[in-house]
């Protein structure tokens, strides 16, 4: 089927940067959205960044001018980049694809495994 990778999560200073990707393969013919979540613990899952294949993104309100979604349609990639880290932004970030499989066409959602970013002094 589809299978996401992350990679790039860690420790960083109150107002760091860091960078997360994602990279998706398998058996996929195309890939519609692409996105991030993330998970504080005790917390929901929630929405952080999503773009799609024409490029249009979004963004929770609390990364708005912080954060920046960006992808690679050819090699099926997308990265977040994070600056003005602050500790709320700590927990586990997640991949997530909307992609069409092949053979089958069908639409699969499909999640990565999480990636830890703790932003602590």
């Amino acid at each position: 089927q589809v299978q996401l990778a992350e990679s790039g999560g860690g420790l960083v200073q109150p107002g760091g940067s860091l960078t997360l990707s994602c990279a998706a393969s398998g058996s996929i013919f195309s890939i519609n959205v692409m996105a991030w979540y993330r998970q504080a613990s005790g917390e929901e899952r929630e929405l952080v960044a999503k773009i799609t294949g024409s490029s249009s993104t979004n963004y929770a309100d609390s990364v708005k001018g912080r954060f920046t979604i960006s992808r690679d349609i050819a090699k099926n990639t997308v990265s977040l980049q994070m600056n003005s880290l602050k500790p709320e932004d700590t927990a586990v970030y997640y991949c997530n694809a909307v992609a069409r499989v092949r053979l089958t066409m069908r639409f699969l959602e499909v999640w990565g495994q999480g990636t830890l970013v703790t932003v602590s002094s």
